[in-house]
């Protein structure tokens, strides 16, 4: 017996390795984002085959913090997720956040369901999960979220994927998501936010924009990709994203992370 336990417990921390290799590459991974490099007729933005290829480049360069929170989303997983419950991640788009989450499932009896209505980012994603691990299997679903039904959930995750559903929508798909919970369970939002006053969001508007500069986008790439986002992107500031999570339920909302004008919240479902 001894034997055996020294086995798998090799073969686990063998996994977890391959893991954070795979994390890390997704995090790292070429080509190099030029979508916007070039003059072209803007239209809304979409994640098309264009952006999955660069993706990984893409969201390092243009969010600051993105990494940070990928890696510390799996201590959400650690806490929150219990026995026999599953897991969403809704807007998984390649899938590093939910490898960030299954790598630190230590529950029995779990399910890890991770959902984009991108196809081209869900085939990406299907390359990089592992889907048939037994310690907790991967469902990846290719649909809009809000057809989801949330059910049996201890833990939710929406990483950078709420602000992209109109904002009139926003509150019916919390409400799903909460109603979906186990008590105890709990909300991870993280999202672009705006400021509460005009001094603030200017302030926060430069740093971005600093930011994507400094990380080598030129002046067109960081004009056209805005002029493509304004119709799609909506942002919403944590006051007003704590206000309609306390008034579905939540018991307990806080923010767990900002750097510049991105972010992260935490609800509880008590």
């Amino acid at each position: 017996m001894a034997e055996v336990s020294e086995a798998g417990l090799f073969m686990t921390r063998y996994n977890d390795i391959i893991i954070r290799k795979k994390t890390l590459l997704m995090a790292t991974e070429k080509p190099r984002d030029r979508v916007f490099a070039d003059t072209r007729d803007i239209v809304d933005f979409k994640f098309d085959a264009q952006v999955a290829r660069v993706f990984p480049d893409m969201i390092r360069r243009s969010v600051p913090g993105y990494g940070d929170i990928i890696s510390l989303l799996g201590l959400f997983a650690e806490r929150y997720v219990t026995p026999g419950s599953r897991v969403y991640d809704l807007g998984c788009s390649l899938g590093a956040a939910s490898l960030a989450l299954h790598r630190r499932i230590r529950q029995p009896g779990c399910t890890l369901i991770a959902v984009d209505n991108a196809r081209d980012m869900i085939e990406r994603a299907r390359q990089n999960l592992p889907l048939q691990d037994p310690r907790a299997p991967i469902e990846l679903l290719c649909e809009d979220i809000r057809s989801i039904a949330v059910e049996n959930a201890s833990l939710v995750v929406m990483n950078f994927t709420l602000q992209f559903i109109p904002a009139e929508e926003r509150e019916a798909l919390l409400a799903g998501i909460f109603a979906g919970l186990r008590p105890g369970g709990a909300l991870v939002v993280s999202e672009k936010f705006a400021a509460e006053d005009p001094a603030g969001q200017d302030f926060q508007t430069a740093m971005h924009l600093h930011f994507k500069r400094a990380n080598g986008y030129s002046d067109l790439e960081i004009s056209q990709k805005r002029t493509a986002l304004e119709n799609v992107l909506i942002p919403e500031s944590f006051a007003t994203h704590k206000a309609r999570l306390e008034n579905l339920g939540f018991s307990d909302v806080r923010q767990w992370h900002q750097c510049f004008n991105f972010g992260s919240l935490v609800a509880v479902k008590s």
